[in-house]
């Protein structure tokens, strides 16, 4: 069975699942785009817009089944944007707040995966999620947001593993400091995206479409002999030091 034309991205509404779903629909997908509030999906262009919570197995689930209903199949390409951040040491971190980053940003990609899986019945695809910097190297202040992106990270690897055969590739991205809704606030000030942008080897602070073109190769044919991969989208932070002079 070969792949179809479907793709489904989960927090569509967010900067960088707002810049892949545009992607995908430029190169011919069908795209379901989810999110919790209907609404806020209008104004993407994507073909069908579904209402669902992915941090819960029902919630998850149900995008699937909606995607089927509305596309007439199960995605073929899944795209998993959901997630929030949390910047705080452990100290100070409380106890609510830490379970609500790993709710949303591991639980929902477990539940996510799981039930796209089960709606592909043995046939084969390609997914992509969110990882981050923070679970690649030791960012002060990142504790809870970086053991839920880990745990994204080993979820990615353990099931590209299992599923090979089925012919399921299974990568993730990890992106640095990005341009987002989700980023607004702490950018917002000259001195605080000035500080960010000097972080990075290759300068700047990165744009949520930047993001959004790698994760929109690694669902293309382009990216066929990659499954179980993170790549980092960081200009370097994670892996090169800049000559200083």
């Amino acid at each position: 069975m070969d792949p179809n034309d479907i793709a489904l991205v989960t927090g569509a509404r967010g900067g960088i699942g707002r810049a892949l779903v545009a992607r995908l629909r430029a190169r011919g997908l069908r795209v379901a785009a989810v999110g919790r509030d209907a609404a806020a999906l209008a104004e993407l262009p994507a073909t069908a817009r579904i209402a669902a919570d992915t941090t819960t197995p029902e919630g998850a689930a149900a995008a699937f089944a909606a995607c089927r209903e509305q596309l007439g199949a199960a995605p073929s390409w899944l795209a998993h944007a959901v997630g929030s951040t949390l910047i705080a040491p452990l100290h100070r971190t409380r106890t609510e707040a830490a379970r609500e980053v790993l709710r949303v940003n591991l639980e929902s990609s477990l539940w996510t995966l799981q039930a796209w899986i089960a709606a592909l019945g043995g046939a084969p695809g390609a997914a992509v999620f969110a990882s981050s910097v923070v679970a690649r190297i030791g960012v002060a202040n990142h504790e809870a947001i970086a053991a839920a992106k880990g745990g994204v990270e080993a979820l990615v690897r353990g099931a590209a593993a299992t599923y090979a055969g089925q012919g399921l590739r299974i990568n993730a991205v990890a992106p640095g400091m990005t341009d987002t809704p989700l980023t607004e606030g702490l950018l917002r000030q000259p001195v605080m995206r000035d500080g960010a942008a000097k972080q990075y080897p290759l300068g700047g602070v990165q744009t949520a479409d930047q993001v959004a073109a790698v994760m929109d190769w690694l669902l293309s044919p382009d990216s066929a002999r990659l499954t179980g991969q993170v790549i980092a989208v960081d200009g370097g932070f994670t892996t090169v030091r800049p000559l200083v002079r």
